[in-house]
């Protein structure tokens, strides 16, 4: 169902953080839940494996939000270790996609839209964004605190690449990101793997190399703190099965997909979100649940095949109770929605209502 979105595309990022969220989130009222929670997630006990994942949720006031609307698990938007600037406006567009968003289709890019109608799939590109971690600690830390007994903040965070290419250094600012986040009080951190431009090859995640690196580094730091490495969609298997291989044993969950990229242009030909490197975006929502769902079945087939015990956190177009079901029948120990959440806010009392 489409409702007013809690993040408004059609204000700046900028706005959104200052004046957000909006919607059934700007006063939510605090759904109750009953009887005892069932579910564990991570070592935290939940009434739902339910969530938003990292990107919706910018601050403290959007994670109480979600919290008080019945998401037992709330992603804090990924932070860096100092302040980092958002992408131009617009961040958010609808794209014309009706039916799966193909891997072969995504390579010949796709077409925005003016207007956010069902199924919806929309393109995202902010940059990663951050404020001095002065600011979100405390922010974090306050959203954390907030958190009922059956619900749980996860602690999103990546590393910052200089443009010296010391990749000692990029190791060690993911390291001290992690730090500060724990000290935030997180029950659960969760590292940023899957947005371009951050690691040896396109995507960081396709690095595995770096990816063990970086996860051990980061394990090194936390110790027993649960650790989730959030992953893009992976259309080699031999490539995901080494990737399983080699970090499966270190981290404690994998969250998959986050989006699918393709160049975005307008009606006219033109690139859809202004500013260079940027005609390439992320795509999310209905169009890509295809592919989460994929991820999802692939990832609990190494788990089994592999004899590891990692989690698993299944993501992609998620906008209804069915779709919450077929991700977990898929294997899926946790199920996150961010497009679906944003314009339909009541969308995990809907599922809990099932």
């Amino acid at each position: 169902m489409i409702r007013e979105p809690f993040y408004d595309p059609k204000k700046s990022y900028e706005e959104n953080y200052e004046n957000g969220p909006f919607g059934a989130f700007k006063d939510p009222k605090k759904y109750e839940n009953t009887g005892e929670p069932e579910y564990d997630f991570l070592g935290n006990k939940v009434y739902l494996p339910f969530g938003i994942p990292a990107g919706p949720l910018l601050n403290g006031r959007f994670v109480k939000a979600a919290l008080d609307s019945g998401f037992d698990i709330a992603v804090y938007k990924t932070v860096r270790t100092q302040a980092y600037p958002c992408n131009a406006f617009p961040n958010v567009v609808a794209v014309d996609l009706n039916g799966d968003l193909t891997l072969e289709q995504a390579k010949n890019g796709i077409i925005s839209k003016d207007s956010y109608e069902a199924p919806l799939s929309i393109t995202n590109s902010f940059g990663v964004p951050s404020f001095d971690a002065q600011i979100w600690q405390k922010d974090l830390a306050e959203a954390v605190a907030h958190a009922g007994n059956s619900q749980v903040v996860v602690g999103s965070f990546q590393g910052t690449k200089k443009g010296d290419g010391d990749v000692d250094a990029f190791v060690a600012d993911f390291v001290l990101a992690a730090r500060l986040v724990k000290e935030t009080g997180a029950k659960i951190l969760e590292v940023n793997f899957s947005c371009p431009n951050e690691g040896t090859a396109h995507l960081m995640c396709f690095d595995v190399a770096m990816v063990r690196r970086t996860s051990e580094a980061i394990k090194n730091e936390i110790g027993n703190t649960p650790l989730v490495i959030k992953i893009a969609y992976y259309e080699n298997q031999e490539a995901l099965e080494k990737l399983i291989q080699d970090v499966g044993n270190i981290v404690d969950g994998i969250s998959a997909i986050n989006t699918i990229g393709s160049a975005v242009r307008n009606e006219k030909g033109e690139q859809a979100l202004p500013g260079e490197g940027r005609l390439v975006s992320g795509v999310c929502g209905e169009s890509i649940k295809w592919a989460g769902l994929d991820m999802t079945g692939r990832l609990k087939n190494l788990r089994e095949e592999l004899g590891m015990k990692f989690t698993i956190v299944g993501v992609g177009g998620v906008s209804s109770a069915d779709d919450f079901k077929k991700y977990r029948e898929a294997g899926a120990d946790a199920v996150m929605s961010a497009t679906g959440a944003m314009w339909n806010p009541m969308l995990a009392q809907e599922i809990k209502k099932v």
